[in-house]
């Protein structure tokens, strides 16, 4: 009778910054992993200003499992970069502060690599709120008129990508690439997987992945994030000429044509309200299938978190200074390829 062999040992790496409210219970969803293999989880932790530090020293002597590892800039990449550094095992997962893996989500990951020879899997980002307003923001998130047909946000078929939503990787793919770019403070991951893609390397999406995602808890902290989304979409667009589409283009061009038509109405004629009217009947309408379910509270703020992605995600992309995308162009790090 042939001898099973073990699982791949597993790197867990989480970016971790004010995070208190959600840390213990994303890294109890980590270690109960359904996975044979040996795990680790690797806390980067930032300047936080509130019990982040405190809860992951009680995790730390809760689980041997379970390191920490400074991350004095508070930056996304910079903690990744510090958690590769300091963990050990072939097979690295990314997991936010935020995040709640599925019980399969590792032992998934680690068959999908093996069966597709990608360098990289990642699955859905399913919002999930925990009282009316995240609730809200969780349906809009999850809906195309939200995010379009963003594969991660909303489903799809399995098969090559070029990014996915954080991310397992092989540990040899981020080391031939030197991890993340530090300078791309948003959207490292699209970078990072846009050098792996150049490399020859696959990157896949695959619905069977799920990561529970806990969102923004208020309209500021939504508008703050999704201003950086946009601001640097714009980044990444200048970075890598053609990497835009329609989905890009749709908030910057609504935030404008909105603008256009309140100064029309409120200057030359009041048919120029018919845009912003117009945009907010849409809304309306694409938030009544957005709730489908939810509790009328939820119901009545999908419209609310539509307006503030569009218009923050929109406002984001137009005031990115081009002086941004100067500095991370010129620390552009050409994708390195097996055996160079």
């Amino acid at each position: 009778m042939p001898v099973q062999q073990q699982p791949p040992a597993v790197s867990v790496i989480m970016p971790v910054l004010n995070e208190e409210r959600h840390l213990r219970t994303s890294v109890r969803h980590i270690l109960e992993q359904e996975y044979a293999g040996e795990l680790e989880v690797v806390i980067a932790l930032g300047p936080s200003t509130d019990r982040t530090d405190e809860i992951a020293a009680e995790l730390v002597k809760e689980d041997a499992r379970v390191h920490t590892v400074p991350n004095p800039t508070g930056r996304t990449p910079a903690a990744l970069n510090a958690a590769i550094k300091a963990s050990r095992h072939p097979i690295v997962v990314r997991v936010d502060g935020h995040g709640m893996l599925s019980p399969d989500y590792i032992a998934t990951a680690v068959r999908l690599l093996e069966e597709t020879g990608a360098q990289n899997v990642g699955g859905i980002m399913h919002a999930e709120g925990e009282n009316a307003w995240e609730q809200a923001v969780a349906a809009a998130m999850t809906s195309k008129i939200g995010v379009g047909n963003a594969a991660f946000h909303t489903g799809g078929a399995a098969g090559a990508a070029e990014t996915v939503y954080l991310g397992v990787f092989r540990r040899e793919a981020l080391e031939q690439q030197g991890g993340y770019n530090e300078e791309f403070i948003r959207a490292q991951d699209w970078e990072l997987n846009f050098r792996i893609r150049e490399a020859g390397g696959l990157i896949w999406f695959s619905p069977e992945l799920r990561v529970s995602y806990r969102p923004r808890p208020s309209v500021r902290a939504l508008a703050r994030q999704y201003k950086d989304y946009g601001r640097w979409r714009h980044v990444v667009a200048r970075y890598h000429q053609g990497s835009i589409n329609l989905r890009y283009l749709a908030p910057p061009a609504a935030v404008l044509a909105i603008a256009a038509g309140a100064v029309v109405g409120a200057a030359v004629t009041p048919w120029g309200f018919v845009v912003p009217a117009g945009y907010l009947a849409a809304i309306a309408a694409g938030s009544v299938p957005a709730g489908k379910g939810l509790p009328l509270k939820a119901r009545a703020q999908i419209p609310v978190a539509l307006a503030t992605m569009h218009m923050s995600w929109g406002f984001g992309f137009l005031t990115s200074p081009r002086s941004l995308a100067q500095r991370v162009i010129a620390s552009r790090r050409p994708a390195v390829k097996a055996g160079d």
